[in-house]
């Protein structure tokens, strides 16, 4: 039966052929003529005639292909490999200038959100409308999340060089939404210097299989249904996570050590102060007044604050890997965080979810933290996961939430490179 070729004058037939070259003569025949292709370029597959490749006449089969090179890079990447550079290499490819610290230009934030608080609250009080509360709980939860994240630059050391300008500021911000500022402050350095490490990670870190199983139902379904898991923040401050004992209030926690004494205090007070400050105004202007300007904002603020830290160590299409022992260093720890995009919420919570460098060096003003990770990407290469592009309210985000909720549960109690595992009998 006949064969057929595509050829330049149209479909061809091949000639028959009557000799069968031996093994030797064709793979010579292959050595001598067949070449590799570039990267992106076309294969060509020349016509057999009479059992040899026929390089004289352009009969040829030509499709476009993807590089092979290319094609085994995405196989073979492993999220958790050791990385083939190093901290110093990210660090050298940051300008110098995003180092800089600007206690002006910080404290200009922290008057421009602390004008819009106000702002915000007298003019609810003023028209005191059902109309206008939703949309005054939603604006005004998401400027106590922007002063909590101004505060958060102060316990870094990012607000400026200063550390008395940066804790004054911490307390003064921390303390108006009642968080403690140097338990805070000192429990959250812990999560940075243990950043993906199962057992020494302080915030939203997994939970092992053993210390998971022992958990009993009705504290498995508050961690992994919304909004329960939303509403943390508060319960962790006072007694942390599942298998951890202390709370940001007692300076004999195990979150502190003895020198660490009097900051605890020294915020415990002012936490202590604002909360007279609050009881105080209920008198002044009653509870359910209090309620909906502070109360309910506060809430929502705390929804702001599980939602982003969560996600930015969550919910990637990808399952990422976390460490214990040997595996476990600064860098691959912190390569396992990912940058989220809020949209028009970006420049209100002054760009936390640009994360993974701000992780990495957390001394870097938050005002430079998108310059510092567009410098940084040739270098990270496919250890930065590019976030997903968001409208101007980042409503996808709760379907990530959600996902993550129902599938990451907790990790072995073995091995030192781990991924999340589900517990079918949860969901």
């Amino acid at each position: 039966m006949a064969g057929w070729v595509l050829s330049e004058c149209g479909v061809r037939p091949i000639p028959r052929i009557y000799t069968k070259p031996t093994r030797t003569s064709a793979l010579n025949s292959i050595q001598s003529n067949f070449r590799i292709p570039t990267p992106h370029s076309s294969f060509c597959f020349p016509i057999i005639n009479g059992g040899l490749f026929t390089k004289h006449r352009n009969w040829v089969l030509k499709v476009s292909a993807p590089s092979i090179t290319q094609q085994l890079e995405e196989e073979e990447f492993d999220a958790g490999a050791p990385p083939p550079f190093k901290l110093t290499d990210i660090k050298a490819a940051i300008p110098k200038h995003c180092w800089v610290k600007d206690p002006w230009r910080s404290m200009s934030y922290v008057v421009r959100d602390i004008a819009v608080v106000f702002g915000l609250a007298a003019v609810a009080a003023y028209y005191n409308t059902w109309i206008l509360w939703p949309l005054y709980w939603f604006a005004q939860s998401t400027m106590f999340w922007a002063l909590f994240v101004l505060g958060h630059d102060c316990g870094h050391g990012s607000f400026s060089n200063d550390p008395k300008l940066n804790s004054v500021a911490g307390h003064l911000l921390h303390s108006s939404i009642l968080v403690p500022y140097h338990g805070w402050r000192i429990s959250h350095r812990t999560h940075h210097q243990n950043h993906g490490h199962v057992e020494n990670d302080e915030s939203w870190h997994p939970l092992p299989e053993k210390i998971y199983k022992n958990l009993n139902n009705a504290t498995k379904k508050l961690r992994f249904t919304l909004p329960f898991p939303m509403l943390a923040y508060p319960i962790y401050l006072w007694n942390r996570s599942p298998g951890k004992k202390g709370s940001h209030f007692n300076p004999d926690s195990d979150l502190f050590v003895p020198n660490e004494r009097k900051y605890v205090i020294t915020s415990t007070v002012c936490w202590t102060a604002m909360s007279a400050l609050l009881v105080g105004l209920s008198f002044v202007m009653g509870p359910v007044q209090l309620l909906k300007l502070y109360g309910i904002p506060y809430l929502g603020f705390v929804m702001w604050l599980d939602l982003v830290t969560y996600l930015h160590h969550h919910g990637h299409e990808d399952k990422l890997p976390w460490y214990r022992g040997k595996e476990w260093s600064y860098l691959r720890g912190g390569l396992t965080t990912l940058d989220r995009d809020y949209g028009w919420i970006n420049n209100i919570h002054h760009d936390i979810g640009t994360h993974v460098i701000h992780h990495l060096f957390p001394q870097i003003p938050h005002y430079h933290l998108i310059e510092a990770t567009e410098a940084a990407k040739p270098v990270l290469g496919k250890y930065y996961r590019e976030p997903k592009k968001s409208g101007p309210i980042p409503i996808y985000l709760l379907g990530v939430l959600l996902r993550s909720m129902r599938k990451d549960h907790y990790v072995s109690d073995t091995g030192d490179i781990l991924y999340y595992q589900t517990d079918p009998e949860l969901n």
